[in-house]
This record gives C-alpha cells, sequence and structure tokens, in this order.
C-alpha cells in the first residue's frame, strides 16, 4: 500500500513531536523537518538505483564525444625547462 507524500510527512511529524517530549506550538517546526526528512529519503532511493548499461548517449541523449580528437591534431604537452628558451638579455646599464 503506498501512502501519499502528505500522509508520509504527517507520519513523520507525529513521531518527531512524539521523540521531543509532546512540546506545545511546536507544529511548524516538526513539519519542516518531517518534509526534509522524507525529501532526504525519497532521494536517497532514488540514487541507489541500479546503473543501467553504458551507451553511445548520454543521460539526456545527446551523443558523447570521443575523448581523443578523430583528427590526430595536435595535443599540448608539457615542456621540460631546459627545453625552454629565453630572449637574450640586454646589457644592464652603468651609471657614472
Amino acid at each position: 500500500m503506498t501512502t501519499s507524500l502528505h500522509e508520509r510527512i504527517r507520519e513523520r511529524a507525529y513521531r518527531i513531536w512524539l521523540d521531543e517530549g509532546r512540546p506545545e506550538g511546536r507544529e511548524l517546526d516538526h513539519w519542516d523537518k518531517a518534509t526534509e526528512l522524507v525529501a532526504i529519503e525519497d532521494q536517497q532511493a532514488a540514487t541507489t538505483k541500479p546503473v543501467t548499461a553504458p551507451s553511445a548517449a548520454s543521460p539526456d541523449g545527446e551523443p558523447v564525444e570521443p575523448a581523443l580528437p578523430a583528427s590526430g591534431g595536435d595535443i599540448p604537452t608539457m615542456t621540460d625547462q631546459a627545453e625552454q628558451t629565453y630572449p637574450p638579455r640586454k646589457p644592464a646599464a652603468r651609471s657614472a
């Protein structure tokens, strides 16, 4: 039997109220906390669904681009510091 979202929140708020010793005037606090906890439960259930086999399309249906360029174009690489060239230094001006 599936209960409605409103019913789940109401039941959770009631349990929170009981756990806190049945305080008066905190109904809205209990309702807000229950709403948040139910939302967390729902999201946790959504994140624990099994992953389907990978396909050539992303989750929104768009094709996934290949990791490397198909043309084999230039890919920047790291350069060793000894391989770097610097412009020649100008001689320092001497003061007289």
